[in-house]
């Protein structure tokens, strides 16, 4: 597995000596004919250096290569034909008044490269549009004003349907709800605009695995994160399947990443004008975002994300305790409980031997209904231990250089445990130990005989896909021998002191 690749800073090279441009001794042997010339040469000059730089400077598309408009030197702005302006939506300087037909050409450029080094799912299809963008969420629709229609991406009727949720899973997909883009004239019948705005807008999905915490993070708010953060808050979300209490859960993350309250698409019935709009999210895979020209050309990171969640959260700890800076303080230790399968049945036991190695021992289940206070307990914390599953997604809190002991189930588990949380980790720039588990130490050796080839040749069980993976080797529970399990505590504590 290949890490993430790091910016390295380089040291500037000295300037070279230049020799310094030899002066004319008496200026008036300067005839005025060259003194014009010279002013026009140097008008041409200044001009030519101002239009390059403001080129350079110009917003420009995060993602796609495609014209970006920006209102300069004016607010967000929205307009409302049918009821007064609310405070949470960006408001509009052009009355209701209708973008002018040809001032700017409309475009769309798609995204739709679903294969990604071994994960196939990884990449949704994503679209990116910029120009006169009318979003009609009652007719699940996005029309795009354009005079010439791009038929690479348009089918033969002018349209574009995309199930705007990050995860491309042929099992889910239909449960998302899919939006259509429309490619139309100026002159024919285009809806009306009720509401126009001058900041991007983005039309995303919470259907699929959301609730899962691991899923809410990789799915949603990681890539949300990826595709909206450079905006600085001045974009407005449409969220599609909305459910009530997924907003409400993840609102100070949303809030700190939009400063408008989100529009439910799938009930809202305006018409909402756009220069700018995505439909979908870019997102690279689970808990990992990597360098990616097209992906991601600001070179975001876990780092960053992880910053992002303590700035949201306001999570006081951005280093854990070094050993020995103070004699007083133990290092403290939070074992992640699990009410379901792949328990770990003697974490008390744990727990009492991780005591008297010298750590402060907390024992709790995650919650992400308490996203908060789970959250500032995570953070409180310099190490975190768990079996393999969703409540290691709660590594993000932690802070920085902290611990983290992931304890592998058995099965050939190793590429699950590594991808999912162990890369991740690193990526975040935790310090990781791995604890494999023997088949000894797992309850499937009470469930299935010695010769089964859950014990044989679990790869097997594996090739029968995610049905059986999670029917037979994804229940079991955990024992944990503690001889073989110390030194793993031993390396964490080890850890701490670099």
């Amino acid at each position: 597995m290949a890490t993430s690749s790091t910016a390295y800073a380089r040291n500037s090279k000295p300037l070279t000596e230049r020799k310094q441009p030899r002066i004319e001794k008496s200026s008036s042997k300067i005839e005025p004919k060259k003194i014009g010339v010279g002013l026009v040469a140097g008008c041409c000059l200044a001009l030519l250096t101002y239009l390059s730089l403001a080129k350079l400077f110009s917003i420009y598309s995060p993602v796609f290569d495609v014209t970006v408009l920006s209102a300069s030197n004016s607010s967000p702005s929205i307009s409302n034909s049918s009821s007064s302006p609310n405070l949470s939506e960006p408001k509009d300087e052009n009355n209701g008044k209708e973008t002018p037909k040809g001032k700017t050409e409309s475009k769309i450029a798609c995204d739709e490269n679903g294969k990604d080094e071994g994960f196939p799912y990884a990449r949704p299809t994503v679209c990116e549009m910029t120009g006169d963008l009318r979003i009609s969420p009652k007719e699940k629709s996005v029309f795009l004003v354009s005079s010439s229609q791009q038929s690479t991406v348009f089918d033969q009727s002018g349209e574009k349907k995309v199930r705007p949720y990050a995860r491309k899973d042929d099992f889910l997909l239909p449960s998302v709800v899919e939006v259509t883009v429309k490619s139309v004239k100026p002159e024919s019948d285009v809806p009306k605009c009720t509401k126009k705005y001058n900041v991007p807008a983005v039309i995303f999905s919470v259907a699929g695995y959301t609730g899962n915490f691991f899923h809410d993070m990789s799915d949603v708010l990681i890539p949300l994160f990826l595709t909206t953060s450079h905006f600085k808050g001045e974009v407005q979300y449409f969220i599609t399947n909305y459910k009530p209490w997924w907003v409400h859960r993840y609102q100070p993350l949303l809030s700190k990443l939009s400063n408008y309250d989100v529009i439910n698409f799938d009930e809202d019935e305006e018409v909402h004008c756009f220069p700018h709009s995505f439909l979908g999210l870019i997102r690279d895979r689970d808990l990992i975002i990597y360098p990616n020209p097209t992906r991601n050309p600001r070179n975001y990171s876990m780092v960053n994300f992880t910053k992002f969640l303590r700035d949201s959260l306001s999570l006081k700890r951005d280093r854990p305790i070094i050993l020995g800076e103070s004699l007083k303080q133990k290092p403290r230790m939070l074992i992640i409980s699990r009410a379901g399968t792949r328990k770990l049945l003697n974490q008390k036991e744990v727990a009492a031997m991780a005591e008297g190695l010298g750590f402060q021992v907390i024992i709790k289940e995650a919650s992400p209904d308490q996203l908060q206070s789970f959250a500032e307990l995570v953070n409180s914390c310099d190490v975190l231990l768990a079996v393999h599953g969703a409540g290691i997604t709660n590594q993000i809190f932690l802070p920085t250089e902290a611990v983290m002991v992931q304890i592998v189930p058995w099965g050939k588990m190793d590429w699950m445990a590594t991808n999912f949380y162990g890369q991740p980790a690193r990526d975040m720039k935790l310090r990781y130990v791995e604890y494999y588990i023997d088949k000894d130490e797992s309850t499937l050796i009470e469930k299935y005989p010695s010769d089964h080839i859950v014990f044989t040749d679990p790869m097997a069980i594996h090739a029968q896909g995610w049905g059986q993976l999670a029917e037979i080797i994804m229940k079991q529970d955990v024992k944990v021998n503690l001889t073989r399990f110390r030194p793993s505590l031993l390396e964490a504590l080890d850890l701490l002191q670099e």
